[in-house]
């Protein structure tokens, strides 16, 4: 890396684009509650843990996760806990609209539509409640909840070439789908809109 001086760096015009969201902390009332959720649930895997320092004696209950990134290899974290027991209660049952939550939902990416059916047999046999069940034009998409009541939707992406058309309509697609038993865990794939074409 090149170092750079302040008097180099030209403003541009507009903001530069960014690549990726790099990560997410939310806070929970009971660290080891969501650490159980995110990692046996979930399937992110532990990476730190805030530790004391000189200059901080007493850290904050901090845990740093990580996805997958293609053939086990880690980020320095994706979505990171820390722990705030006075939040409020958690809402008595999740719904995308209408919440009292700052954070709709997070979504994640599964490595592809075989994995996302798996994971969706485990969630059930484990007794997860199914909040939400839709093909979107770009994804097909189950929606639960943490322990914190923070919505997580878990998806697989449809090809791009089915929607990057029109962005836009794939969005404003939506069909719903049963919650619960065997048809929880079916998925078509056949007979799906292709937008902008």
């Amino acid at each position: 890396m090149d170092n750079v001086t302040a008097t180099e760096v030209v403003a541009p015009r507009q903001a530069v684009a960014p690549r990726a969201i790099n990560h997410v902390v939310l806070n929970v009332r009971d660290i080891e509650e969501s650490h159980r959720f995110w990692t046996e649930m979930i399937g992110f895997k532990h990476v730190g843990t805030a530790k004391p320092r000189p200059d901080r004696p007493n850290p904050p209950n901090f845990r740093f996760y990580s996805c997958d990134h293609e053939g086990g290899r880690l980020s320095h974290h994706d979505p990171a806990l820390v722990e705030n027991p006075n939040l409020p209660a958690p809402p008595a049952q999740w719904n995308m609209i209408g919440m009292n939550m700052a954070i709709n939902h997070v979504a994640i990416l599964l490595p592809s539509r075989e994995a996302w059916l798996r994971q969706l047999a485990f969630l059930q046999s484990k007794g997860v409640k199914f909040d939400r069940r839709v093909e979107h034009g770009m994804t097909h998409s189950l929606y639960i909840h943490d322990p914190n009541g923070y919505g997580i939707e878990l998806l697989y992406e449809l090809p791009r070439a089915m929607w990057e058309d029109d962005i836009d309509g794939a969005l404003n697609y939506s069909v719903s789908l049963p919650t619960e038993g065997p048809e929880a865990l079916a998925d078509r794939t056949e007979n799906l809109p292709t937008f902008g074409r």
